[in-house]
């Protein structure tokens, strides 16, 4: 499965400087707001969650809220995601991976997800 959202970084400039912290405490736990030095890597993460919520099919909703993914790096600064259990056991998640950019006023992420129901799904009519 995969998802895939693009995010105009000044639109998530304006909704920080209107709301301040309390606006990155709506998609963003406290270690996740660690990581985010920049507005570039804030709206890139708003682009992830929601890339990864696409992916699942069901975007950011009651199956899939902001707080059900958490976004992390590896040591080599590699954005990847953690989901919780219950999407996990919910669609039968295998595997994911993610990737992030930001650009030119915009960032982009694309989230895959690899789960045991996919397999069920039939390529031909």
């Amino acid at each position: 499965m995969i998802g895939i959202d693009c995010v105009n970084i000044d639109r998530i400039k304006k909704f920080q400087e209107r709301f301040g912290n309390k606006a990155l405490e709506k998609f963003l736990d406290h270690d996740e707001i660690k990581f985010a030095k920049s507005i570039e890597t804030i709206a890139g993460f708003w682009a992830a969650k929601e890339a990864i919520s696409k992916a699942l099919g069901v975007g950011i909703s009651k199956e899939c809220g902001f707080f059900d993914i958490k976004l992390y790096k590896n040591e080599k600064n590699k954005p990847s995601f953690l989901l919780s259990r219950r999407l996990i056991q919910t669609y039968a998640i295998t595997d994911v991976d993610l990737s992030i950019t930001h650009d030119k006023g915009f960032a982009i992420a694309v989230a895959i997800i690899q789960s045991e129901q996919q397999q069920e799904k039939k390529l031909a009519f």
